[in-house]
């Protein structure tokens, strides 16, 4: 137990080895091991790395880290560039009133109303590369979550990042929006697989290193938006993708629902009644592949949290109101049912299984305030999209 394994269920001989880095304790569906298994059996791949919060995918499994010679493109999905950041805030914890800092919260509801071409321009993009979706978190599992240290490592922090035990931090995690959706649905017909020499494979990593870099300015204008609705100052203290490709040891690496771990602190995110935690990656196991887990993974996948939460009003009313005396502000009744916490495993065994098998120290315990999904429900959204065609078109007729 604790060791990264390579056993799992019997693939072919021609696979590819598949590094397990989870323990008999950690929920593993057999989904999920099922495409573990698929992938390392794909042309091209040479190495497969697997992380606590695997869990089953569309495409393939979520959580894992592929290693190979050509593009695989349903690997990373839609949403190209997603990761999570943190971010510091200025904000002392004293002067924090969270009924307040809930209402202020709602804003980011709507559109950024930012100079998109300025800050697009800034960032070596198209200034019209999807303008309109920029500064929004999106549904999903997406949030943005005010946060305060209760626990910091100081061993395991960067010397010059001064983060104490009752400071306020903003974890984002959202991507690419509508960008990452467009350049996916590009290249449906590569998931054979696509030659990163050849024309098709170098239009798509162009694409998705726009998308990549879009959805890194996505996440810092969403915690700009926040901040400043709290009337506070932020500095980043890291920010890392876990859905995208890059070149790694002369090859491809693609990563799923794992965290880019080249660097000094990764956030591993928590549900929203549960600690996040801030990892000091170590980087001595080349067969992780320098990746991590991204969060604590679903347990349970959209459909079956159907009458697993939220059956009753008071049930419901329960979900946006956490064990630590925080809140969470998300008015669709059923996105809050498919992210209530149980849908979710435990935080803590994921950092048990990374810290045993020697991947990553804990920096920081991150505790829940204020968890932003959404403040609109889709079928208020809905009704306020038909009454407006509605009205368009009766203008129309006259």
């Amino acid at each position: 137990m604790g060791t990264s394994q390579t056993e799992g269920p019997s693939p072919s001989i021609d696979a590819a080895p598949v590094h397990r880095f989870y323990s008999s304790k950690t929920w593993i569906e057999g989904a999920a091991e099922e495409q573990l298994d698929h992938v390392s059996e794909m042309a091209g791949v040479s190495q497969v790395a697997a992380f606590p919060d695997l869990h089953p995918g569309k495409y393939g499994p979520v959580g894992s880290a592929i290693l190979a010679d050509r593009i695989y493109p349903q690997l990373i999905g839609n949403d190209i560039g997603c990761g999570m950041c943190l971010f510091a805030l200025d904000l002392p914890a004293r002067k924090l009133r969270i009924d307040k800092a809930a209402q202020k919260f709602r804003m980011l509801e709507g559109p950024w109303s930012g100079d998109a071409s300025e800050r697009l321009a800034a960032q070596g993009l198209a200034h019209d590369l999807h303008p309109k979706a920029l500064g929004t978190i999106g549904g999903g599992n997406h949030f943005c979550e005010l946060q305060m240290v209760d626990e910091a490592n100081e061993s395991f922090l960067p010397a010059d990042l001064d983060l104490k035990k009752g400071d306020l931090v903003l974890l984002v995690h959202s991507g690419s929006r509508s960008l990452g959706t467009a350049v996916f649905g590009s290249a449906l017909n590569g998931f054979s697989g696509l030659d990163p020499e050849g024309p098709a494979g170098k239009a798509y990593l162009s694409a998705h290193g726009d998308a990549v870099r879009w959805a890194s300015l996505n996440r810092l204008l969403i915690a700009e938006r926040a901040a400043g609705a709290l009337r506070a100052d932020l500095r980043l203290i890291c920010d890392a993708p876990h859905n995208l490709i890059e070149g790694y040891r002369g090859l491809l690496l693609h990563r799923k629902g794992a965290a880019k771990a080249d660097g000094p602190l990764v956030p591993l995110a928590g549900s929203r009644d549960a600690f996040s935690y801030l990892l000091a990656p170590r980087m001595d196991k080349l067969e992780a592949l320098a990746s991590l887990a991204h969060g604590s993974g679903r347990k349970y996948d959209r459909r079956s949290m159907t009458g697993r939460a939220g059956a009753t009003r008071s049930e419901r009313e329960g979900l946006v109101r956490t064990s630590f005396g925080g809140q969470v502000i998300c008015e669709d009744r059923q996105l809050l049912v498919e992210e209530a916490p149980g849908a979710y495993k435990d935080p803590g065994q994921v950092l048990e299984d990374l810290r045993s098998n020697r991947l990553a120290d804990c920096a920081a315990t991150l505790k829940p305030l204020l968890t932003f999904k959404k403040a609109i429900s889709e079928d208020l959204l809905t009704a306020r999209r038909e009454k407006r065609n509605r009205m368009t078109r009766r203008r129309g007729e006259r």
